[in-house]
């Protein structure tokens, strides 16, 4: 059963311009502890914070109403998005960057983002890590996550074509961005992608590349207008 605790954090402050949370943002601590992530995440001197902090033990500790606009996410975009902090729902997972992720602390997030997405609305393409939205700084949640995982159970997506033509100069890119990337070169657009799809491939961007991602530029595009009924 999904356990709680409640230990406020000062870094926060509204929403701009009355936004609301239409993307989720999953990060790993990359810290010695759970104990010593939430202490960073309290400090008002690290002027850093999260929705949700979730332990290797799979507590899921509230540390920013997810009314407010917490401090997570720093520079960067996805589609449309410039200041993802206020469109964005923050989870931290207390992980220590490389290894696989505790089975209660999967469990315990996908319980999680179920309700989230369900209350808030939120649809699986727009559940994303910290390299999506800032491939050139962030790393997180990092290759060792398993989104197929969440994929499959509605929480999350993933490509349904592997196989396509040789790519041309730039379709690649184009394709990213159709799917939310921000703006940055080639290489740096592929290793944030590779991390989340493709965590064992290397070289140049290569057909498997072009295909998933253009497949994901089609069905999931970013900043879609909704149909009205």
């Amino acid at each position: 059963m999904l356990a709680f605790g409640d230990h406020p954090s000062p870094n926060c402050g509204p929403r701009r311009n009355g936004a609301q949370p239409d993307l989720i943002v999953l990060h790993y601590t990359a810290m010695a502890s759970c104990a010593e992530a939430q202490a960073r995440l309290c400090d008002p001197g690290a002027e850093v914070s999260a929705h949700y902090l979730i332990s290797e033990q799979g507590k899921v500790i509230a540390l920013v109403p997810e009314e407010l606009r917490a401090w997570h996410a720093g520079a960067g975009a996805w589609g449309g998005a410039s200041d993802v902090n206020s469109r964005s729902i923050g989870i931290e997972l207390d992980h220590p960057g490389t290894g696989p992720f505790p089975e209660a602390q999967m469990a315990a997030l996908e319980v999680l983002l179920a309700d989230l997405m369900h209350r808030w609305q939120i649809p699986p393409e727009r559940v994303i890590g910290h390299s999506d939205m800032a491939p050139a700084r962030k790393s997180d949640p990092g290759p060792d996550f398993d989104w197929q995982r969440f994929a499959a159970r509605g929480l999350s997506v993933w490509p349904a074509i592997t196989a396509g033509p040789d790519p041309e100069p730039g379709a690649f890119v184009a394709a990213a961005r159709g799917f939310g990337y921000p703006d940055a070169a080639e290489d740096v657009l592929l290793a944030a992608f590779r991390a989340r799809f493709r965590p064992n491939a290397s070289g140049p961007v290569d057909a498997t590349d072009l295909a998933m991602v253009m497949d994901l530029a089609t069905r999931f595009p970013v900043d879609a207008p909704v149909a009205q009924a």
